[in-house]
């Protein structure tokens, strides 16, 4: 049997071939634990010494309760406990009852128009008691510069409802209007000579950026590890970009009062795969602004790329001085900014769908594209994520700003931004188990529980939830903000009269049974807390495509 087994005849070494070999081997490994060594310590200079040993405890924790929770009675409970949220969710957002229909497949033959528009009132009824927009009671969500407004826009996407912007020879005049689109924003933001592009909102924007300086630090210094530092109060996009684009995210924790991010630890985040930092104006949670000149400064030292979220801020923050408000520097006339994100479709009143993302010269923008000339079915090249797009949404956002102009954007910051501070203002002085976060100076409006206070601010925010308030619950610290828009500037006293019984509501008979007391708290409760949530979050966006 033995000899049936052949051995392969291997090369027979000689001694100085031998340790050649045994050379190379010691230079890979040895190759192997220096970098693994740079990339841990690169971390633990980014996140400090005590938080990453946090984050190992927290993370083994973590891995070693998701194992006991594989235990048959345990799994068991998690996915009964799963099933009730999910049928919650249903039950909220899924339409129920003999009188609902389903239209699952195609009509056997095509429907008039006034069908249509019958069976779309029908499925405004189905629905049943939901947050009426109308009211001012929704936090942001709906941007509305008024009906009159309205009708032009409908008007221009009338207009433009075929076009598409990917053939220009077809539609020119969309061509021409999204680069005046861009050529307004651009001028706005003090960068008339720069470059950009419009994209499809706010998170398309700053994916852009971030897949903008991830080609360009490959291009120009060779980085293929890359690398981000944000702050923790910068928009989830940016964690979203760099899921998708392989780069690695530095978050930075924010000053407990002012809420703008720590420089240091920013500084100290920086080495040499990092291809952008980044700085809010104004940031989502809780309305306020990062030091953008300090940024600027620390982009320049280090030769990297500042990205600026104005995204909320759009078309309030670049009017806050002229309107008569202070406002710290943001836009291309500080030095190191090399890109912002401009919402048009929040604050610009444009039709939902719209956004700029801006660079400070062409040269840059040019790493945003992508352009395949191999491709069998001819060049192609597009500057964003979409081929096609709505030429439809150009048009409207075109019409929007044109119907405003200047001085229709001044009026509006004037009485959005009078309103949010007087919101501020009132919480302040009239409510003292409440503190506004830090010193927005825009148009939202953040509040948690007074310092030594027992109050639980999500317990307001349910509270407030059943007064007819839609508003958003925020974490790190638990707390509640509102982004004033036109629809809430009436109704100021009404949200103060109604936070003030919602507090004393919290405080006499707390429910811990309100949506942002449960779901929160749920992500709070245990280091597993973050993924029942991301459990939960999955089944809501199931149940967004349940017909």
């Amino acid at each position: 049997m033995n000899s049936l087994i052949q051995r392969p005849n291997l090369p027979v070494l000689s001694p100085y071939a031998r340790k050649v070999w045994e050379t190379f081997k010691t230079v890979v490994v040895v190759y192997l634990l220096v970098t693994r060594a740079l990339k841990t310590e690169r971390h633990v200079r980014a996140r400090g010494l005590i938080q990453s040993v946090r984050d190992i405890y927290r993370w083994t924790l973590q891995q070693a309760l998701l194992l006991a929770l594989r235990f048959p009675a345990a799994k068991k409970k998690v996915d009964t406990e799963l099933d009730k949220a999910r049928l919650s969710i249903e039950m909220k957002l899924v339409p129920q009852g003999p009188g609902v229909t389903r239209h699952l497949s195609l009509p056997d033959k095509g429907q008039d128009t006034e069908w249509i528009l019958a069976e779309m009132a029908k499925m405004d009824e189905e629905a049943g008691s939901h947050v009426d927009w109308r009211s001012g009671k929704v936090s942001g969500a709906v941007y509305h510069g008024g009906e009159e407004m309205q009708k032009v826009i409908m008007a221009a996407m009338e207009r433009y409802c075929l076009s598409n912007p990917l053939h220009p020879d077809v539609f020119p005049a969309i061509r021409k209007m999204e680069a005046e689109i861009v050529a307004m924003v651009l001028k706005m933001y003090h960068n008339p000579n720069g470059a950009g592009a419009t994209t499809s909102g706010g998170t398309e924007s700053i994916i852009m950026a971030v897949k903008t300086y991830r080609d360009w630090a490959r291009a120009t210094k060779g980085i293929t590890e890359p690398e981000m530092v944000i702050p923790i109060t910068a928009h989830a996009a940016f964690d979203k970009g760099a899921a998708y684009l392989g780069v690695k995210v530095h978050s930075i924790p924010v000053h407990p009062e002012t809420r703008q991010v720590d420089l240091k630890r920013v500084a100290r985040a920086i080495n040499r795969n990092t291809i952008m930092i980044v700085g809010s104006a104004i940031n989502f949670p809780d309305g306020n602004q990062d030091d953008i000149v300090a940024l600027g400064k620390l982009a320049t030292k280090h030769k990297v790329g500042l990205h600026v979220d104005c995204c909320l801020g759009s078309f309030i923050v670049p009017f806050l001085e002229e309107a008569g408000f202070p406002v710290q520097p943001f836009d291309f006339r500080v030095q190191g900014v090399t890109s912002i994100s401009c919402d048009t479709h929040k604050y610009g009143f444009a039709p939902k769908g719209n956004s700029v993302i801006m660079y400070r010269d062409a040269a840059l923008r040019r790493y945003q594209y992508y352009v395949n000339p191999d491709w069998v079915g001819g060049v192609y090249a597009s500057p964003s994520i979409a081929g096609s797009r709505p030429g439809a949404l150009i048009a409207g956002t075109w019409a929007a700003l044109q119907y405003m102009g200047h001085s229709g954007y001044l009026e509006s910051c004037k009485s959005i931004v009078g309103a949010a501070q007087t919101i501020a203002h009132r919480i302040r002085t009239e409510i003292p188990e409440l503190r506004v976060l830090g010193n927005p100076p825009a148009s939202v409006v953040a509040f948690a529980a007074a310092h030594g206070s027992d109050l639980n601010a999500l317990e307001v925010g349910d509270a407030m939830s059943k007064k007819g308030w839609h508003l958003n619950a925020l974490s790190n610290p638990a707390a509640v903000h509102i982004a004033v828009t036109r629809l809430t500037v009436p109704v100021v006293d009404s949200f103060i009269a109604d936070l003030k019984d919602a507090v004393r509501d919290a405080k006499l008979a707390p429910s811990g049974k309100g949506t942002m007391v449960m779901l929160y708290g749920l992500g709070q409760s245990s280091p597993v807390g973050p993924t029942m949530v991301g459990h939960v979050a999955e089944a809501f966006l199931d149940t967004m495509y349940k017909a």
